[in-house]
This record gives structure tokens, C-alpha cells and sequence, in this order.
């Protein structure tokens, strides 16, 4: 019945919306229980927000009554899995929101000391009251039927990538690689992301019954791949930003090592750009005891790193002409190298006498630039003729850590920006235009507001993937939005004890702070927001757990002068989110928040679990105006000193900055990346239903209209008909845009 192992599936399910399976027996008489199992099993998943397709019931209509047992059993966990809905939701007051809103002022207070006092172990004991039936329409997800090829296309996709990939896509990469027997025909023929070069490389080696470099060496170009490979080894910082204890090396891996080497040429650059760390993995793959004549240059590129001074290579080269004001002379020196030429020319253009040189110059080079970096500067210089000065920096390595600046920088000439946003779009042109070309193409102007995946290397583990600063519309249908946490304690002693708080702040147009909802402030009158109790111990690290929840209805932030609303989540006892074994955030998006059960499964927009490195998170601002939310998962640097302890108030400055830094971050969008690929490869039609590939978040399946003889009457008649064969990419599935479009 599974064409896949179920943990495969479970990743075309996750990222595709699809099952991979398929009719044992396609001529099976199904019996009456058979039927009714599957309309029962039906009814419970779209319970949890989801609906099959024409396509899929059909299918389950020839399994026998174990095969739909089996099918049920693995799907229904899955889909909990997905929703949140695997775990209980236990807030402090079990008739929230309605019960907060209603309480004395005394009461509250009473029950939060008592809670205190005992570190979080006495609770206020009330009944649960009988909860009126959900009311909310929710959209139901369509969960469709997929070849085992959708798995191939997706490992393709993620190892062509050509920007950082995420903690998730990396775990996923690595279960197809081990549980997809046919994954070899699917890897790409050259791995771009240098990153992905060394932990897909591993992943190849450990799987290999022989393990030798011939099997990898056709993604290795620089020594850096190299050194990339020997932390992998080491399970270490791939991207090299953080150091690494290297480990002893097995015998074939230090030959690996040493032929992957010596096909790199001349390297005793690149040994010297990370001198520190190549000394030190030098010292557990001992390149002197290969004395085969083939590493001769290799040991000689070794010998000059440990006993030489470092010579003048190209970027200091560079770096000291413009330090000497030559600017034209190191223009001339980039062109060899594209890649630096566009990462230098704002330096370049602000400080030469002859910014025009300098423009000529890099016009010549720019179709030699990565499309990656090609973007970026165009986005750089369309952004530098408003002359806006507040930059959101993502500091490389596993910390979504931001830096928010706002400093003031040297003019560049609108005519020099405007030659540099036209040269970048032709070069990218130039490099379109020879790939695969994708026919008539539908771009749905919402992809306008979801930024390209240019950086997912710290992108928490959520159901959709969603580029940091994206802007996506709230459900139409939608009042309140209700935030949640659910988290356990790290064991079962005193010191275990885990205390994470929710808190939502709301500010108004100009990024002034109205008010908040936290522990130290339960409800607010004015904008109809409350929270459900504040509890101070997460229980048994391997129990239910416990939750906390905030209600805020949008209309009423908006028509009381707020604007924004930003969730936050704070580990109140100081652990990071990375230490605390289960911890979790998301939110529905609710009709009426007095219907259904607090937690509604159908419900739930989004769910990420917290695992970063901090114990600060900002997942999602609101922008209750617009009736977007805005995608953060961004966590705060860790302050040294807080009064008051690790909550809102100790937080706020950095808070803020950070939400302003990311509301007004200016980057390329994927509306952009689509068309300049469908100008290049293929025709913009207007018409989803002509097109031959729709990027659109709607997943509608579009139709043409056929004539058809009508079996009864011989005559002609004109009926619609679904062309399902038409591939619809949404702005989710940042794989697709990550190997095929950037």
C-alpha cells in the first residue's frame, strides 16, 4: 500500500499536502464495513483541517478493511502531529477566554500568589463548563495522492539549492538518502550551496557499502569544501561561522580528505582564509603521512601554512586599494572575480570619483554573477535610490539572532543606481534564458508579499515554511486571533522546573507601545485581549504538560489606534529554548473564540516548535490594519543583566527594534523572482486556466472547456474538465524556488 517507508511519507505530507500510496487490488469489491470505515475515517481528519481528494477517496475504495486500518493509523498521528494536536492543552482556566474576562480583579490575583507560592504545583481547581459546538468554517487542506517522484523532485530540488537550507530540510534530506532506495538518480549533477556540498556528501558516504572520493569528488571545487567536510565529520558548524572540535578521523576518510585535495588545484589560499581551522584539522588527518606523489602539492600548500607568513592574496589585494583610494584599480582587479565585484560595489560606487567606471566595469562581469547575489543587488540599489536606512543583518550560523541598523551611509547618484538595477536584470535575463523553459506561466500578485528564501539556515521546525519578514493575509472570515505555548518541564527535579510565558504586545502606527497582555497583566477592556492564567511549572518532563493562551480580537487593536500586535515567548526560568525537551507555539484563527474547545485543531494557522539557542522568541507580528500577520521567528540576543527577570518589560527596547527592523525590510520578493524566470523561460499569461505551470496560493485546480459526444444522444456537447496535470506552486514550498527558480 505504501509505495515509501512511512517516515518518507510523512515528509510528502508535510511538505506536499500528498500520500504516496497506491491500490493493492484495483478491481476489489469493497463490503459495507470497508465503506463505512472510510466515511468514519474521513469525518475524524476533517475534524483536524483536512479533506481528501476526489482522487485519493477513490483509491481507498479498493483497500480491504486492514489496508484502511493501517492507512488510518499512520495518517491520523501524522496529521495531530501537524496541527498540534498529539499533546493536551491544559491553560490555568478551563472556561477561557470567557471566565478571564469575567473574574474579579481579587480572584485573579489570589490564584496567581497560591500558584507562586508553591512554584507552580497548586492550581486553581474550577469545572469545565459545556462549550458550545465550533461555529468556525475553516478551509479544509486537500490532501491529494502523489508518485514516489514527488520525494526525487524534492531531494533535487533542496540539494540544487542555491541559497541556505533549514534545520527541517536537512533532517528531511537525510531520511531519503537512507530510506529512499532510488535517491541516487535524483541528486543533482552539481550541488551549488556549499553547505549542502558537505552534508549531502556525508550522508552519501555513510550509505555507501564503498567508501571512497570518486563517489563525491564532482561537488568539491576549494579546499573550503574541504575543511566543510571535515566538520561534517566532526558534526560541527557546516557554515563555518562557529569553531568546531574536530574529531579523529577512520583511515578512509583522512584518504578522502586527501584526494579531494589534491583535485582542488592550487590551495594554499583558501587554507590560509580559515588558517586557524585547517592547523587545527591538519592535527587529526595528518597530511604528511600521504607521501604519494599525487599529494605532493598538497603537502607542500600545508608546509607554507605552518612555517610562512601569509602572503598578499586577492582580497587583501583588493582591500588595500580601496583603502588607498584606488578605486578604479581594484575595479579593474575584481572583474576576475564577479562574485566579490557585486558584494563590493556599493563600497566601490560611494567612494570612486568615477562611479560610471566602475558601473562599465562590473556590466562586463555582472552575467557572470550567481543569481542569488545577482538579486540582492538589485534589490540593494532599487532600495538605496529611497535612500532607507534601516537594514535588517541575519548573522550567519544556527542563531536566528537579528541585527537591526540604521545608520547613515553616502549618497550613490539615481542614475548609478538605476545602471545597476538594469545591468542586474539583464544579466539575470542572460542566465534564465538557459535553463529548462516552463511554458505559459500564472503569477498571482499576492506573491508579492512572501520574500525569496535567500537564508532558512536557522528557520525554526513549523508547518509551512515561510520566509522571515513575509507578509500573508489572516483568514477573511477571522475576528480573534488566539496564540498559544505548550511546553514540559527538562526533568523531574527542582531544577528542572521550566516556566515559559506568553505575552502579546500591542503598539500603534508609529511603533509606540499601547499596552500588553502577559502574566502581569491578564486582560484588557479596550482591545478586547485576554490571556488564560499564568503557570510557572511545565509538570512531568514526559507527562501532558501544560499551555497558555491569548485571545485578541483584530477589529478592536485596529479601531483603538493599535496596529501591530507581536507574540512573544519567554523562558521565565532562564533555560534555553534548545535545553527544554518539548516546547511549542502557534495560534488559530478564530469566527467566535467562546465556541469549539479552547485548542480547535481546524483551526490552527501555524505551529513551530522553539529549539533555538535562546530563550527570548518573537515568532509573528499582527498587523491588525491590514489583516496580515508577518512572519519573525527571530530570537533576541540574551541580555546580561534584566530587572525584573527575563519578561516583556526587561525586553521591550529589543523587541521593538527587532519587529520595526522586520515590518519595514525591504528584500527581493518572489512575485520578482517568478517574473523575471517567466519573461526569460517562458509567456505571463493573465488566465490561470491557459497556464501551463500557476504559482498562486490558491490550489484550485484550473480547467479547459472540451466537446464531448453524449453517449445517449449522439450530439456534441462543451463540458469542463480538470487539467490536473498543471503543477500549482504555492509560496510555501520554498524547495521549488530554491533549486528551480533563484
Amino acid at each position: 500500500m505504501f509505495c515509501v517507508s512511512k517516515d518518507v511519507c510523512k515528509i510528502a505530507l508535510r511538505r506536499k499536502d500528498s500520500l504516496i500510496i497506491e491500490s493493492q487490488n484495483p478491481n476489489y469489491k469493497q463490503k459495507p464495513n470497508e465503506k463505512a470505515l472510510i466515511v468514519a475515517a474521513l469525518k475524524n481528519v476533517q475534524s483536524l483541517g483536512f479533506t481528501f481528494s476526489k482522487e485519493l477517496f477513490e483509491t481507498l475504495t479498493y483497500f480491504t478493511y486492514a489496508e484502511i486500518q493501517e492507512f488510518y493509523k499512520f495518517l491520523i498521528p501524522a496529521l495531530k502531529e501537524l496541527r498540534g494536536a498529539d499533546v493536551e492543552y491544559t491553560p490555568m482556566y478551563p472556561n477561557f477566554p470567557r471566565q478571564v474576562m469575567e473574574a474579579s480583579s481579587a480572584e485573579l490575583f489570589i490564584n496567581a500568589i497560591i500558584h507562586y507560592w508553591t512554584f507552580g504545583e497548586i492550581m486553581p481547581e474550577y469545572s469545565k463548563d459545556e462549550r458550545l459546538p465550533l461555529i468556525d468554517n475553516n478551509k479544509m487542506t486537500v490532501l491529494s495522492i502523489s508518485k514516489p517522484s514527488i520525494i526525487g523532485s524534492l531531494l533535487n530540488d533542496l540539494a540544487a539549492s542555491k541559497t541556505s537550507i533549514s534545520q527541517q530540510d536537512k533532517e528531511d534530506i537525510a531520511t531519503i538518502v537512507k530510506q529512499f532506495k532510488d535517491y541516487r538518480k535524483y541528486l543533482p549533477s552539481e550541488i551549488f550551496l556549499k553547505e549542502n556540498v558537505a552534508y549531502i556528501s556525508k550522508l552519501i558516504l555513510e550509505n555507501a557499502p564503498i567508501k571512497n572520493s570518486a563517489q563525491i569528488e564532482r561537488y568539491f571545487k576549494t579546499a573550503t569544501d574541504v575543511l566543510r567536510l571535515i566538520t561534517a565529520f566532526s558534526d560541527g558548524d557546516i557554515s563555518l561561522a562557529q569553531n568546531t572540535k574536530y574529531k579523529s578521523l577512520k583511515r578512509y576518510q583522512r584518504r578522502i580528505v586527501m584526494d579531494l585535495l589534491s583535485n582542488c588545484g592550487n590551495i594554499t589560499e583558501d587554507l590560509f582564509r580559515y588558517q586557524y581551522e585547517w592547523v587545527r584539522a591538519a592535527e587529526i588527518f595528518h597530511p604528511f603521512e600521504f607521501r604519494e606523489k599525487r599529494y605532493q602539492n598538497v603537502n607542500k600548500a600545508f608546509n607554507t601554512l605552518r612555517n610562512e607568513k601569509k602572503p598578499l592574496f586577492f582580497a587583501g589585494k583588493v582591500q588595500k586599494l580601496i583603502e588607498n583610494g584606488e578605486t578604479i584599480e581594484a575595479a579593474d582587479l575584481l572583474r576576475v572575480r564577479p562574485g566579490e565585484f557585486a558584494r563590493k560595489l556599493d563600497k566601490l560606487l560611494r567612494d570612486s570619483d568615477k562611479p560610471l567606471y566602475v558601473v562599465h566595469r562590473f556590466s562586463e562581469v555582472a552575467d557572470k554573477v550567481t543569481t542569488p547575489v545577482l538579486l540582492q543587488a538589485r534589490q540593494h540599489f532599487i532600495n538605496r535610490v529611497s535612500q532607507d536606512n534601516v537594514r535588517v543583518i541575519f548573522p550567519k550560523g544556527n542563531l536566528a539572532k537579528a541585527v537591526v541598523l540604521n545608520k547613515e551611509v553616502p549618497r550613490i547618484s539615481s542614475v548609478v543606481c538605476e545602471n545597476i538595477t538594469s545591468i542586474c536584470e539583464d544579466a539575470l535575463d542572460k542566465q534564465y534564458k538557459s535553463r529548462e523553459k516552463l511554458g505559459k506561466v500564472y503569477i498571482d500578485k499576492e506573491f508579492s508579499n512572501y520574500f525569496v528564501p535567500f537564508s532558512q539556515r536557522s528557520a525554526s521546525k513549523a508547518i509551512k515554511s515561510i520566509v522571515r519578514g513575509s507578509r500573508v493575509p489572516i483568514k477573511e472570515s477571522a475576528k480573534a486571533v488566539r496564540g498559544f505555548i505548550w511546553w514540559t518541564n527538562i526533568d523531574n527535579t527542582c531544577y528542572g522546573r521550566v516556566d515559559l510565558d506568553l505575552s502579546g504586545a500591542i503598539y500603534d502606527e508609529n511603533w509606540n507601545l499601547i499596552t500588553h497582555i502577559s502574566y502581569t497583566q491578564l486582560r484588557s477592556q479596550r482591545f478586547n485581549a485576554c490571556h488564560s492564567g499564568d503557570i510557572t511549572n511545565g509538570g512531568d518532563a514526559n507527562g501532558k504538560g501544560v499551555a497558555e493562551f491569548i485571545d485578541f480580537d483584530i477589529d478592536e487593536v485596529n479601531e483603538n489606534a493599535g496596529r501591530y500586535v507581536v507574540f512573544q515567548v519567554y523562558s521565565y526560568t532562564q533555560q534555553h529554548f534548545s535545553n527544554i525537551p518539548h516546547a511549542r507555539f502557534g495560534w488559530m484563527e478564530r469566527e467566535d473564540v467562546n465556541s469549539g474547545e479552547i485548542f480547535e485543531p481546524s483551526a490552527v494557522e501555524m505551529k513551530l516548535d522553539l529549539t533555538s539557542d535562546s530563550d527570548v522568541s518573537i515568532p509573528v507580528i499582527f498587523d491588525c490594519k491590514e489583516r496580515k500577520f508577518i512572519w519573525c521567528d527571530m530570537n533576541l540576543q540574551i541580555a546580561a543583566t534584566r530587572y525584573g527577570g527575563n519578561n516583556l518589560e526587561s525586553n521591550l527596547r529589543g523587541v521593538t527594534a527587532t519587529c520595526y527592523g522586520l515590518a519595514n525590510m525591504q528584500k527581493p520578493n518572489l512575485y520578482d523572482l517568478v517574473y523575471f524566470n517567466a519573461l526569460a523561460r517562458g509567456e505571463i499569461v493573465n488566465d490561470r486556466n491557459e497556464a501551463d505551470i500557476i504559482f498562486s496560493n490558491d490550489k484550485t485546480v484550473p480547467y479547459e472547456v472540451v466537446t464531448e459526444i453524449d453517449e445517449e444522444t449522439g450530439n456534441e456537447r462543451r463540458v469542463l474538465k480538470e487539467k490536473t496535470e498543471v503543477p500549482i506552486i504555492t509560496a510555501f514550498d520554498t524547495d521549488y524556488f530554491m533549486g528551480q527558480l533563484i
